[in-house]
């Protein structure tokens, strides 16, 4: 099993009776078919950008655009072909002269010629006959071959065409000069089951390598594209993202590590920059990609039960089929109310935080209570908590413990608090107003213990630890004595009152500690 994979027995062995080629082309359509996506349009600076990060990538083809479609796509593609890239350049071309000699003219590598074959288009949109369509094809292959360029060939609708007459146009575009030739499942209609026929069928009867373009309509792209390489296709059309047409188009990350994790395939792709790329091309169409994407979505190595993450920790096999380093990811724990100890003391020892047990299981429930209330704590929230329970008494030294707070307050109402607390065991009750709700609830307390008369704010403060409206409150008051003793104290919450009677208490527990 190669490193960092780690995958069904049930899948390699099915994968080993396969006869399946031993490498597989990844032809990138990210700039043809994904700036179809609704809302994209490169400009041709950007389209240049992502050509170079394809072309690192390793990526073979590189379908750069159509450049028959106006005059900025065609300096776009001419300027992709010169920039001395290793991948091969393609542009794509209708049989028709205005096409083919605008993708030869723009200096190309390959030709990437597609006419639609479905009695369906044939009838509604191109009113042409099977014999016209067979013609046109065979006519423009040749002619596009005859200028010496690389010639793919593509049967628009070929998962929704007759069997017979789909053979038929392969063999002859194929004797017409075509290299390659395409199956588009171009509205994502088909199923794997059905791909892995199909292309078994057509490969009885081509002989130059078979590529498929698989759409997602009903979610099927990537699993379609790899039942077609377990049928012999020995190329994928991809697009970064799954970006495309309507629901877009297989994706290349998750091709690219579907065979080569689970099929044990080869691909010229460096996977280590597949996120990068991911992240470039989602930067530049302005689409997000959503966190759970499969490979390269943010979620995709994130953990959040506490029995997944402790498993992570333990051996990333556990949970991950395959290492984030593969695919220049990283690991992930995300603390909520599912987190486990462990997930919260690996955090903490990332950040440098060193905690007993009783510390970490306090942190632990402040995590989780949290969580409780839909706050998803981030790696600030964290080390604010802990610093909170470091700076707090062991419960054998409290000499005081909040047990309720309540405050009242309003535009019209004076801001009153109330406070029940235990001082060495015997329970206090009290009330007080305030110029707002912290004061008031400061002066509760103040209220119920005369012991504390002396005992001053000398400051108060207050930080957001992150940024919105949930963000947690850290509350650091400095309480000064008699003697000008002075006593720092701090609170966690996401309550900013709570936060303050809680930093106004551990303070108070240090005054009473250190005089004894």
């Amino acid at each position: 099993m190669p490193e960092g994979i780690f995958v069904s027995d049930y899948a390699k062995h099915v994968a080993s009776e396969l006869k399946l080629p031993k490498n597989v082309r990844i032809f990138d359509t990210t700039l043809r078919d994904g700036e179809q996506t609704p809302g994209v349009s490169f400009t041709p600076d950007q389209k240049m950008l992502i050509a170079r990060q394809l072309d690192k990538l390793g990526v073979d083809t590189i379908e750069a655009g159509t450049p028959v479609s106006s005059e900025g796509e065609r300096k776009a593609v001419t300027a992709i072909a010169q920039a001395g890239l290793s991948a091969e350049i393609c542009a794509l071309a209708r049989p028709v002269k205005e096409d083919v000699d605008a993708a030869l003219d723009s200096g190309v590598d390959c030709v990437h010629i597609f006419i639609s074959t479905s009695d369906l288009h044939l009838k509604h949109m191109l009113k042409m006959t099977r014999e016209q369509v067979l013609r046109r094809a065979m006519k423009y292959v040749e002619y596009a071959k005859d200028h010496g360029v690389t010639v793919e060939f593509s049967a628009m609708d070929a998962t929704r065409t007759d069997l017979e007459f789909l053979k038929k146009i392969y063999r002859a575009v194929v004797e017409a000069g075509a290299d390659r030739i395409n199956v588009p499942d171009t509205v994502g209609v088909i199923t794997p089951r059905g791909m892995y026929y199909l292309i078994s069928e057509l490969k009885q009867v081509v002989k130059v390598p078979i590529s498929v373009h698989c759409h997602d309509d009903f979610g099927m792209a990537t699993s379609n594209s790899l039942a077609a390489v377990e049928a012999g296709a020995e190329q994928v059309q991809v697009a970064v993202n799954g970006l495309g047409e309507r629901a877009g188009n297989a994706s290349l990350e998750e091709v690219v590590m579907g065979l080569r994790a689970l099929y044990g395939i080869k691909t010229n792709v460096r996977t280590e920059l597949l996120v990068e790329t991911s992240e470039l091309v989602e930067r530049l169409t302005g689409i997000t990609v959503p966190p759970n994407k499969a490979i390269v979505g943010d979620n995709a190595f994130a953990h959040v039960s506490g029995i997944h993450a402790h498993g992570v920790l333990e051996f990333p096999g556990t949970y991950e089929p395959i290492s984030p380093e593969l695919v220049g990811h990283r690991r992930r724990i995300e603390l909520g109310k599912l987190t486990g100890r462990h997930s919260v003391e690996k955090q903490l020892r990332d950040l440098g935080v060193r905690v007993t047990k009783k510390q970490l299981a306090e942190i632990t429930k402040r995590v989780k209570d949290l969580g409780d209330k839909g706050k998803v704590i981030t790696d600030l929230d964290l080390r604010a908590i802990a610093e909170s329970v470091l700076g707090t008494l062991p419960p054998e030294e409290k000499v005081v413990e909040l047990k309720e707070a309540t405050v009242l307050t309003g535009s019209t109402v004076t801001p009153t608090a109330s406070v029940r607390v235990l001082v060495r065991g015997q329970e206090r009750m009290g009330s007080a107003t305030g110029v707002g709700p912290v004061d008031a609830a400061i002066n509760a307390i103040r209220n119920v213990m005369q012991e504390i008369s002396k005992l001053r704010l000398k400051e108060y403060h207050l930080d957001a630890i992150t940024g919105g409206s949930d963000a947690l409150a850290e509350v650091t008051v400095k309480l000064e004595d008699e003697e000008g003793n002075l006593y720092i104290a701090k609170g966690v919450r996401e309550d900013v009152v709570i936060a303050s009677v809680e930093a106004m208490i551990n303070g108070i527990n240090r005054y009473f500690a250190g005089r004894k």
